[in-house]
């Protein structure tokens, strides 16, 4: 229904926060309301849950962690109330990291995630969602992938390194900082 809001955060609560836009108020379910600041205009990737007696809003700071939330409640036995804390207290690329190698002991540590649960999520998810990881650092990295490539490195070891590179740093940076891991490896 919705894709994202643009707006104002107004009200920051412990489970929520209240962004306004165009004049009315949207409360939102965040996994960190504090990461958001207030009386700044801000983005939020939202995401529409409707039951019977319930109209929800969840919002997110990236696409990524959105796509990632859409996943998990998609597993039997997972809703939006477990989904939303797991990316509270976990980055995106640990609970990724810990689907494809199977760390149930990962997976419990989030709340009201039991054996059960932390197995069912490595059934329905493993090996669905490195892929379109791999595609996003490839998208973000293509200027790099072709200058080493130019260099005569081969695909496969640039992929190794890949996500050990800072995609926030100009193409130069990101060059001398690929290098060095190459020449480690």
């Amino acid at each position: 229904m919705y894709n994202y809001l643009k707006g104002f955060v107004k009200i920051q609560e412990s489970n929520y926060i209240v962004i306004e836009v165009n004049k009315i108020g949207y409360q939102i379910y965040v996994s960190n309301p504090f990461s958001f600041k207030t009386e700044e205009e801000i983005t939020v990737y939202t995401y529409c849950h409707i039951r019977e007696e319930e109209f929800s809003l969840y919002g997110f700071l990236t696409q990524e962690e959105k796509e990632l939330f859409l996943k998990l409640i998609g597993v039997k036995g997972l809703g939006p109330k477990m989904a939303l804390p797991m990316l509270a207290t976990g980055s995106v690329s640990g609970i990724l990291d810990a689907i494809e190698r199977e760390n149930i002991l990962y997976l419990k540590k989030f709340p009201k995630i039991g054996e059960k649960v932390a197995r069912q999520i490595i059934l329905d998810l493993k090996g669905k969602l490195v892929k379109k990881e791999e595609n996003v650092w490839e998208n973000d990295f293509e200027e790099l992938n072709n200058v080493l490539e130019s260099l005569g490195y081969k695909p496969a070891d640039i992929k190794k390194i890949l996500p050990l590179v800072n995609s926030n740093e100009n193409v130069e940076e990101q060059v001398k900082e690929a290098l060095k891991l190459l020449l480690k490896a």
